[in-house]
């Protein structure tokens, strides 16, 4: 019969790897949620009269879109199908994604919310948010309190 080397710590190491995966899991699948099963890519520039968000999405149809503001949050949540039915296919590979997203944008608060314009042309989602009109020379009068 050989001599085992003893090893104390090789049981805490076990469980403290399993800790992790257990929290790795738990906060993958949280970002899963939040996030969608994909995240398409996203360009956001200023003017002086608007903020234009503009999105990749190709493949995805106009009614698999829904764009929302709510206290000056920009939230983008959609669908993109894929053209082919994955599980009767034999894909040799399959890189484009599809699935769910969600994206979310914090927003300024002078914006013209009525007037939001969305159109979609070859893939590109284009955003548009007018910003409103402020007198940046504001005068401030101060009166006296008796």
């Amino acid at each position: 019969m050989g001599i085992v080397k003893w090893e104390p710590f090789k049981d805490l190491i076990s469980i403290q790897d399993r800790i992790n995966k257990f929290f790795d899991d738990t906060i993958a699948s949280t970002l899963a949620e939040n996030q969608g099963e994909w995240v398409p890519p996203v360009d956001i520039y200023e003017s002086t009269a608007e903020i234009v968000i503009t999105f990749e999405l190709p493949g995805v149809l106009e009614e698999g879109i829904d764009l929302k503001v709510a206290k000056n949050t920009f939230t983008i949540k959609g669908d993109k199908q894929p053209a082919h039915d994955k599980k009767s296919e034999n894909y040799y590979r399959l890189e484009r994604p599809y699935g769910k997203f969600i994206r979310s944008f914090a927003l300024p608060n002078m914006i013209d919310v009525e007037n939001i314009k969305a159109s979609l042309k070859d893939g590109i989602l284009k955003v548009t948010i007018p910003k409103l009109e402020s007198d940046e020379n504001t005068i401030i009068s101060v009166t006296k309190e008796d």
